[in-house]
């Protein structure tokens, strides 16, 4: 871990991105894909239902209560722990869980060139995305294209340069993207006839708002059976209380703990 934990603070720095391989086995690999699609399904329903169809192609949001593989998906990534750390320099909360499934012709958002945060801040980093691989990442299957170093340029590339210079993420399924959320990039275009999958999450520093309320969409209850690393990370330990008499409890009651910022 020392000699990874050198790699990423000198790759993030300078790149911006690492690929770190085999994180996930394909035991959990295999289930995740066999979800996906249900969970997909999901998702279009709700989309077509409330008029907002437009621009999402296989992309998935929110995916952590749709079925107990996501948690352990989430609980394996604690062998990450001492990179996020690094990173932020203390506490993190998970800030967005989400999917993609990349197919041929397929077009949405995430085939845009953007990136995940909309500031930029040299002081403090305050988000990084973790892409985990479950399909081979392939440049005919559209291996997201990352332009280095771009996580230090406050406007957005233009779209020559950025298609002329950037490098593609490729790697085998079960590997991990792991990029500082300021990198410009793109999901590329899939030119098989084979879909290629992914998760895509990201990780903040505790006191940003998470897209969704996770300890909310699990529950207390659910919590206690959690890991301490689940538990900080779903965001137990930095909640906003919502009434007088949640605000006004000892210190160890309280919704933020603290230390969530040192």
């Amino acid at each position: 871990m020392d000699d990874l934990l050198a790699n990423f603070d000198s790759r993030l720095r300078a790149d911006g991105w690492l690929v770190v391989p085999d994180v996930v086995e394909q035991r959990l690999i295999d289930v995740l894909n066999a979800q996906l699609p249900r969970s997909l399904a999901l998702r279009q329903e709700i989309r077509k239902r409330n008029r907002v169809e437009g621009d999402n192609d296989g992309t998935l949001h929110h995916l952590l209560a749709d079925h107990p593989v996501f948690m352990e998906l989430l609980s394996e990534l604690e062998r990450l722990d001492p990179l996020l750390r690094f990173f932020f320099s203390g506490n993190y909360i998970l800030n967005s869980y989400g999917g993609v499934v990349n197919e041929r012709d397929t077009r949405a958002y995430v085939h845009r060139i953007h990136r995940d945060i909309r500031f930029s801040s040299d002081v403090k980093r305050f988000m990084l995305n973790i892409l985990v691989m479950l399909d081979d990442f392939t440049v005919e299957n559209g291996a997201t294209h990352l332009l280095s170093g771009s996580h230090r340029l406050t406007e957005k590339p233009d779209s020559d340069h950025f298609y002329r210079n950037s490098a593609r993420a490729i790697g085998t399924s079960g590997s991990v993207i792991i990029f500082d959320s300021r990198l410009w990039h793109a999901t590329g275009q899939n030119t098989t006839d084979a879909p290629r999958r992914a998760l895509t999450l990201t990780f903040t520093s505790p006191f940003f708002k998470q897209q969704l309320d996770y300890p909310r969409l699990i529950g207390a209850e659910a919590a206690r059976s959690l890991s301490p690393f689940l538990v900080q990370v779903i965001g137990f330990n930095a909640r906003v209380p919502a009434s007088l008499e949640e605000y006004y409890v000892p210190v160890a009651e309280r919704f933020y703990k603290r230390g969530q910022d040192d």
